[in-house]
């Protein structure tokens, strides 16, 4: 069984995926050229590209070492 996923690597994840796909739809409409990726239909290409960097940020975050925090 695979570890737990902490609810912070979920949080930026979701926000790594939120961010690219507005940032790749603004560059998108501002080339005036929404063919990111030739094979994918123009209204896809936004969320499928966003989908790396989500990738990365959540083996990043899932795999990185967590040190415990203490008591106050």
């Amino acid at each position: 069984m695979a570890a737990p996923v902490e609810k912070k690597v979920t949080v930026a994840s979701v926000a790594a995926f939120l961010a690219s796909t507005g940032l790749l739809a603004i560059l998108a409409a501002v080339q005036d050229n929404a063919r990111l990726v030739g094979f994918l239909p123009d209204s896809l290409a936004p969320f499928v590209l966003a989908l790396v960097p989500t990738g990365i940020t959540f083996v990043g975050g899932w795999a990185a070492r967590h040190t415990p925090r203490g008591m106050r």
